[in-house]
């Protein structure tokens, strides 16, 4: 066979069967003759199946796991979604829902519509995880569909490399008796449509000629329980929905209508500005919205409320006609099974590191309201700091020997800024001058310098700001994952050798807002900036319509707030 015609069949060949791995075939010449030589490979078809994806296991559909999966672009990695929730759903609207502001379907975005636009292996599966098993990295889930459909219920394993916690947090009763059984709460979709619903049963049923006068007000008591954000906006909304639109439809029994909020505190919005809270609280009295503060609610039975006041240590009865339970937040059960076989057994909540490692576990990840961020103190370290910045073991420092940790302290431990700030000085070594006029620094004037600092530390707050920013850092970790291995990028690692390979993880306070009705809202933005008013109300629905998680949903919840403009609630039992 001659050379041309050897090539012109192989050419021949990889033509018509273009699917079939090709093969480089290397040929010399020896003694005037075609010799094969015999080195053959893989040039392209089964690349894919030698270098294996790493698998990433998301568990939720919340803020955390959407985020996450919105910003992870590596198609390195094959991710699977597991979740009871098919949906993301944007909770800030919840108490909008409970009163027809706004529709349930529009702040929810299908999470399908969000898996198909990745560039990577990425599925989603509509179950239950109930069983997390760290040793053979699996997670065990169940199905929940209805029964209805057939089978019963499914049980499957998924195996992971990564796992990512972000089963989010069901509503904390406190063990109190009677909440679980008799009150709403406001946490999913379903709560929301659920409250909806009992609203204007409770008009209906007041309605009803054969009610008695002190039924019909028992019937028409609305008691919230909780003066944070969620509780305090839903009695707004309440209050709204009442004046503007319920009140023309049942003239009859706009008398005998009452809202009354229960907190447990001195005072409601405690996290926001004092002259938020004061503004809020005296909107309310003029709204005739009931505050009661120092009011503990010990139980709750199917027609009244009991409470513990604190001011007198009496017990009150409540008589009411719906109850919404609007504080705390609790673990999971699945979540605390896998603190007890972790070891956390002592905890209420999943910890983790400051790169959101769970503790104790090296490739599972949590965030979110389902676990905490547990910072590591400076004192802890302080033996430990002191030694990385003395390079000549000589025991003492002088400040210029702090210049190469200085920026690696302040990044491990945040605190240390946070206590900068609170005593006005400018940097690290402003604390340190303004010690005595002491030119050197031992290990215990060091620890005497450092002492206070460890009380500026905070757990950050539960709510879907924090959880985003969460997600779309590790994200942005995984994206960089290679990058990083070969050039670490965090602080000094003050209990080992080298660097960490990413910056811990910041939070970034952009603000928080609280709708009080009327079309007034509060806000508290970055650098103590207070506002108040119809004004804010227009920067409320601003910059909420800009958060939305699509263009479809942003669609969907600024035509309803037309609508409602327009047209008011809608009153029927849907």
């Amino acid at each position: 066979m001659s050379g041309y015609s050897f090539f012109q069949r192989a050419s021949r060949a990889f033509n018509d069967y273009p699917h079939l791995p090709k093969l480089l075939v290397l040929f010399t010449v020896s003694g005037g003759g075609l010799a094969t030589v015999c080195h053959t490979a893989f040039a392209d078809a089964g690349q894919d199946d030698i270098i294996k994806k790493k698998k990433i296991v998301v568990l939720g559909t919340g803020w955390a796991g959407t985020s996450f999966l919105k910003n992870l672009k590596d198609p390195s990695y094959s991710v699977q979604v597991v979740s009871p929730r098919n949906y993301f759903a944007f909770t800030p609207l919840l108490p909008s829902v409970t009163c027809g502001t706004v529709e349930a379907r529009s702040i929810v975005e299908p999470i399908r519509n969000i898996v198909k636009k990745k560039n990577f292996d990425a599925d989603f599966k509509e179950a239950e995880c109930f069983k997390i098993d760290t040793v053979n990295k699996k997670v065990h889930c169940k199905t929940t569909q209805p029964n209805h459909l057939g089978g019963g219920i499914e049980e499957f394993t998924v195996d992971y490399d990564y796992l990512v916690i972000a089963m989010g947090a069901r509503a904390n009763t406190f063990n109190t008796p009677g909440v679980v059984e008799n009150a709403h709460f406001l946490k999913e979709v379903e709560d929301a449509q659920k409250i909806r619903r009992t609203v204007i049963d409770c008009f209906e049923k007041a309605s009803l000629p054969s009610i008695s006068e002190a039924e019909r007000k028992r019937i028409l008591h609305f008691v919230v329980v909780g003066g944070g954000p969620a509780g305090v906006e839903f009695a707004a909304e309440l209050h709204d929905f009442v004046k503007e639109d319920l009140a023309k439809l049942y003239p009859a029994l706009k008398e005998y209508v009452s809202i009354t909020l229960l907190e447990a505190g001195d005072n409601i919005l405690n996290m926001f500005d004092k002259r938020i809270t004061a503004f809020a609280e005296e909107k309310f009295a003029r709204d005739g919205i009931e505050l009661k503060t120092g009011s503990m609610v010990v139980k709750v039975s199917d027609r009244e409320i009991s409470t513990k006041e604190r001011s007198t240590g009496q017990t009150v009865t409540i008589p009411y006609g719906m109850c919404v339970w609007a504080t705390g937040i609790g673990s999971r059960p699945v979540v605390m099974d896998f603190m007890k076989q972790i070891g956390q057994t002592n905890r209420r909540i999943l910890a983790t590191d400051e790169w959101l490692r769970v503790e104790g576990c090296k490739e599972i990840y949590a965030l979110g309201d389902c676990a905490t961020v547990n910072q590591r103190s400076v004192m802890e370290d302080i033996s430990i700091i002191f030694s990385k910045a003395d390079k000549s073991n000589s025991g003492t420092l002088r400040v210029e020997d702090f210049k190469e940790v200085i920026q690696d302290i302040c990044e491990r431990y945040p605190q240390v800024e946070l206590y900068l700030k609170k005593k006005q000085l400018k940097n690290f070594n402003a604390l340190l001058k303004n010690s005595e006029e002491v030119a050197e620094i031992n290990i215990e004037k060091f620890k005497k310098l450092l002492a206070e600092v460890d009380s500026q530390m905070k757990n950050l707050p539960a709510t879907a700001q924090v959880a985003a920013q969460q997600g779309s850092y590790l994200a942005d970790c995984f994206n960089r994952l290679q990058i990083c291995e070969a050039n670490p990028e965090g602080p000094l690692r003050f209990r080992g050798t080298g660097r960490h390979r990413f910056h811990p993880f910041r939070y970034r306070h952009l603000g928080q807002f609280a709708p009080l009705g009327g079309e007034q809202t509060a806000a508290q933005l970055p650098g103590d900036w207070v506002s108040i008013g119809h004004s804010t109300q227009w920067l409320w629905y601003s910059v909420y319509a800009s958060k939305l998680v699509s263009w479809r949903t942003r669609v969907l919840v600024v035509s309803d707030w037309i609508r409602r403009s327009t047209f008011g609630r809608d009153s029927s039992r849907i």
